[in-house]
């Protein structure tokens, strides 16, 4: 329960920024989601190791971007196990499939369909949406600014999906189904640990292009946070030392990563579900209690110039104004029908967010990859595109302020 009650602290907006601050501290949606919890995995399972005197103790994983393992592990679904946790949703136990782009509602679909648009997810989070530094990590947040300023593509994305899909089925959604209980679950640490897997993966696909493009910021190498450590006493440590988890003394089981091998067929240049003059001008910001389309215009750039910048082409959908008491969900599509299925390659990401016990407004944004997509869409000459706006769950409690492309390395 204490280690449960670190992570709803640091997610709560209990602490300040700083001494000189007085807005809240808030770990997601931004670039210190993935270092923190590297830290709060890293020391509770040198707790964890300590307590049964085994130093060598590893966590496990909950390899749940693998076909074989898109079940919840059975290790904690034994009821008389202390892996168990009663307040989880009873309808996705095993041998249910976890859906990686869950919104709340029974799915209809087969396992293997389910198995099948999971894989096409992570490609999307993994490859498409996380070709650059800010599209994976998250937006920039340092001390002076209001929390929330934007989550990475698996953050939003999968992350939210299993924490909701694992949680009690309700609103509030405990235990792992809400910030506030979420770490109560012993689930959430091989759920994170598969998180944590998940950014190694993609340093290492990066190779020295992330390592020379890393956040050069000292806001970012620089933050630092205070855990307890195995011997109970208050450490500090900095975000510049969880870049390398091999560094801090781990490595993990090698396993296959299918979307990896997912690849798309360039299609032929597909009909605009509505043309030009039949889509109608949205006026920002919009509520998202239905579809919203809206022609998104494309800055004038040829593709041998972002080639030589080596830039890509970003959908970048801001002044998301939402509640944090709430679960929502709203998919992006492009250029296509709103209910276009994965297979048709028209989904390019989605914004979703596991709720917290107390409320309060947020503004955020995403930032979608688009580059791939357009050139298997074949639209690479089109002045415009069309991105559908598709509420999963809670969209009438979903504000849209504006919709832009722009370039970025």
């Amino acid at each position: 329960m204490q280690q449960a009650n670190v992570h709803c602290a640091y997610c709560n907006l209990t602490y300040e920024q700083s001494e000189d601050s007085c807005l809240k501290l808030q770990v997601h949606q931004c670039w210190l989601f993935y270092p923190w919890h590297r830290w709060y995995l890293y020391f509770y399972e040198r707790i964890l190791g300590k307590l049964i005197d085994d130093p060598s103790f590893g966590l496990p994983f909950w390899n749940w971007d693998n076909r074989d393992g898109m079940v919840m592990p059975d290790m904690f679904v034994v009821k008389d196990s202390s892996l168990y946790d009663p307040r989880r949703n009873q309808d996705h136990l095993p041998p249910a499939t976890v859906d990686l782009k869950y919104d709340g509602k029974p799915t209809t679909e087969s396992s293997d369909t389910i198995k099948d648009n999971n894989v096409i997810e992570m490609y999307r989070e993994m490859v498409t949406c996380a070709t650059t530094l800010e599209g994976f990590y998250g937006a920039k947040y340092v001390t002076g600014s209001c929390p929330d300023p934007g989550a990475g593509s698996v953050e939003g994305g999968s992350h939210t999906a299993v924490h909701r899909w694992v949680g009690q089925n309700t609103q509030e959604g405990l235990d792992m189904g809400n910030f506030s209980t979420a770490s109560r679950d012993p689930i959430f640490f091989a759920h994170h640990g598969n998180v944590d897997r998940l950014w190694s993966i993609w340093q290492e696909r990066g190779g020295s292009k992330w390592t020379e493009k890393y956040f050069r910021h000292a806001d970012f190498l620089d933050a630092n946070f205070l855990f307890y450590d195995e011997n109970a006493q208050l450490v500090r440590v900095r975000v510049r030392d969880a870049l390398d988890h091999k560094k801090m003394g781990y490595i993990y089981q090698e396993v296959d990563n299918p979307w990896l091998e997912y690849k798309r067929e360039r299609r032929d240049k597909p009909k605009i579900n509505a043309g030009p003059s039949d889509v109608p001008e949205i006026i920002f910001p919009v509520i998202l209690n239905k579809v919203v389309q809206v022609l998104v215009d494309r800055p004038k750039k040829s593709r041998s110039n972002m080639e030589k910048e080596k830039e890509e082409e970003l959908l970048v959908i801001e002044g998301i104004e939402v509640d944090s008491a709430k679960f929502l969900r709203f998919e992006v599509y492009v250029n296509d029908k709103a209910d276009a299925s994965l297979d048709t390659a028209m989904y390019a990401g989605c914004y979703s967010q596991v709720p917290t016990k107390k409320s309060a407004k947020i503004r955020t944004k995403i930032r979608v990859g688009l580059t791939e997509l357009i050139e298997d869409l074949n639209v690479e000459d089109d002045d415009k595109i069309l991105v559908s706006l598709v509420p999963k769950a809670g969209g009438e409690g979903i504000s849209i302020g504006r919709i832009k492309i722009i370039y970025a390395s």
